[in-house]
């Protein structure tokens, strides 16, 4: 006979580990066990693979590392005799070939079972075929006798067939390990799988997602639990470690979820520019930078990416540094120092003068009798460049490099000049979105950021014409189409791969739509060399857009 009447405390472990420190990644799964003990839990779930933290990549290809998450696994599972809470954990486990990323049902002092990923995603970002062994159709595991849980780990809940299976073998409800990472479209898309494999089983969801910045890749949070017939009976926070409690009863129609918190999630500007801020925070902290440094130009670009690093760090972290030279406007010279007194960060002027005089001395003998050109406005940009890595050797601050997706699209920025660094968090924002968000940012202060409240960016910098300054009277478009077009050229060239005719159709000249294609591939050398940077769109440099370098292919119109 069907038990009913049952009561099942769940508690949902939305944390954020670092790839590669199974010991510390152990550590926050044994507090997080502590906390929901506390609160009389009987069961905790944590993310995808989160022993090792996701994505490992090519670690998983390492046996050492392999046997250091058993070991792991080992210890937690022996912890669970104590009559606590049992743990759910994303853990990688071994193969005959490959390992599998798996989830691990820790309980009564051992590995009570175990549960591989089918759908091995190979798309975008993922690239999960090349490290892993695609695990059979999983079977539902016997909790306590209590329910039988079925565990798709994220990619697995978006195909139907998957979750059809558990319900078949007799899975009651959906604990789903995920590691999804943000985009300004993916909340939509997971909600819309989310809720057809609910509609499709009949069967209740919670979907556990990782939090935090991984390199270029940044997740959310967002963790939710939807009940059969659709009702979002849970929804945790975006952008911020919580271990939720969940309350789960058996009547005669099977598990359903208690309605519990319903946090409002961020969207549009909010949640991007909370996205470039997790971002930036991760790769600084977790990579044990006491601090950054950037140059600081008076521009909108650089203007940001201080906004970002203060409400990323706080200000005692943050250091920046205008170099002027002969083309350094009075204008930018104030607009700089208001937005570093805006910000509350220590704010240094190095004039370049000298040392790009003395190249150009040096270099005069051979340069006899050639005009000035882009190469002299390149020999600032690169002077700038290497003073800001003699300031990041001698103090350890890591460099912040400030160019927007649309100057990387078309290699509007100079090789080891401005693009020196080691972290970019605008470099999957086109132009106008930098504006958009720097207004953004002087109307409001996201939770969790440590800069101050109201006007951080100059209105001054938002309203100027954008300018390199490496010669008299220079702007952006002298060379290049305005940015409002400019933007939607490359959007239709990088984020949608549209034909040329397509982009001419709406209303752009073939003439200017073929220069910045060109543009945009004879620039693939510099991007393969640049800094990473928080993926914002579906289509970032780097993991998404993969061209090769040498390519001759043009669009014929």
């Amino acid at each position: 006979m069907e038990v009913q009447g049952v009561s099942l405390t769940i508690a949902l472990a939305q944390l954020n580990p670092i790839v590669g420190d199974i010991t510390g990644n152990a550590a926050l799964v044994r507090q997080a066990r502590a906390e929901a003990a506390a609160q009389g839990a009987h069961l905790v779930v944590f993310p995808e693979l989160f022993l090792t933290g996701y994505p490992p990549e090519d670690l998983i290809l390492k046996p050492a590392f392999i046997r250091a998450a058993q070991e792991a696994v080992s210890a937690l599972a022996a912890e669970t005799a104590d009559g606590g809470p049992a743990l759910l954990l994303g853990t990688p486990w071994p193969g005959d070939a490959f390992p599998f990323n798996s989830v691990a049902l820790l309980d009564d002092g051992a590995v009570q079972a175990v549960s591989h990923k089918v759908e091995l995603p190979n798309y975008g970002v993922f690239d999960e075929k090349r490290v892993f062994a695609a695990g059979a159709m999983p079977e539902p595991l016997n909790f306590r006798g209590l329910a039988h849980i079925g565990a798709p780990i994220c990619e697995d809940i978006w195909v139907p067939e998957i979750c059809a299976h558990l319900a078949k073998r007799g899975a009651e409800m959906f604990l789903a390990p995920n590691g999804s990472p943000f985009t300004r479209t993916k909340f939509a898309i997971r909600m819309r799988h989310a809720y057809s494999r609910v509609a499709e089983t009949g069967l209740p969801l919670a979907y556990i997602n990782q939090l935090g910045g991984q390199d270029e890749l940044v997740f959310d949070g967002a963790s939710l639990v939807i009940n059969r017939g659709g009702a979002l009976a849970v929804q945790m926070p975006a952008w911020e470690p919580s271990i939720t409690l969940t309350t789960w009863t058996k009547n005669a129609d099977g598990w359903a979820c208690e309605p519990g918190v319903n946090t409002r999630l961020e969207e549009g500007e909010e949640a991007i520019y909370l996205a470039c801020v997790q971002g930036l925070r991760d790769y600084v902290n977790k990579n044990g930078f006491p601090g950054v440094v950037l140059g600081l130009s008076g521009g909108i670009d650089s203007a940001i990416c201080a906004a970002m690093a203060v409400d990323a760090l706080g200000p005692d972290r943050v250091h920046a540094v205008m170099m002027p030279y002969r083309y350094t406007s009075e204008e930018s010279l104030a607009d700089a120092a208001d937005c570093a007194k805006a910000l509350g960060i220590r704010y240094d002027i190095v004039p370049i003068a000298e040392p790009v005089e003395g190249f150009t001395k040096s270099l005069a003998p051979m340069f006899q009798g050639r005009a000035a050109d882009i190469t002299e406005e390149n020999l600032q940009s690169r002077t700038r460049g290497t003073l800001l890595m003699a300031i990041s050797n001698k103090f350890g601050a890591m460099v912040v490099t400030t160019g927007n997706k649309s100057e990387v699209s078309v290699g509007y920025a100079t090789l080891y000049g401005d693009m020196n660094g080691g972290f970019n968090p605008i470099k999957d924002l086109y132009k106008m979105q930098v504006f958009a968000q720097s207004r953004f940012r002087n109307d409001t202060r996201p939770k969790g950021c440590l800069g101050p409240e109201g006007e951080v960016i100059p209105n001054n910098i938002i309203t100027k014409a954008p300018s390199a300054e490496l010669r008299d009277n220079q702007t952006d478009q002298d060379s290049l189409p305005p940015y409002e077009a400019l933007d939607d050229i490359l959007e239709c060239l990088v984020d949608w791969e549209l034909p040329i005719s397509d982009i001419v159709a709406r209303g752009h000249a073939p003439e200017i739509v073929k220069k910045v294609e060109r543009l945009l591939y004879i620039a693939e050398y510099k991007r393969r060399q640049a800094a990473p940077g928080v993926k914002i769109t579906d289509r970032n440099f780097g993991r998404d857009r993969r061209y090769p370098i040498t390519n001759k292919f043009r669009e014929v119109l």
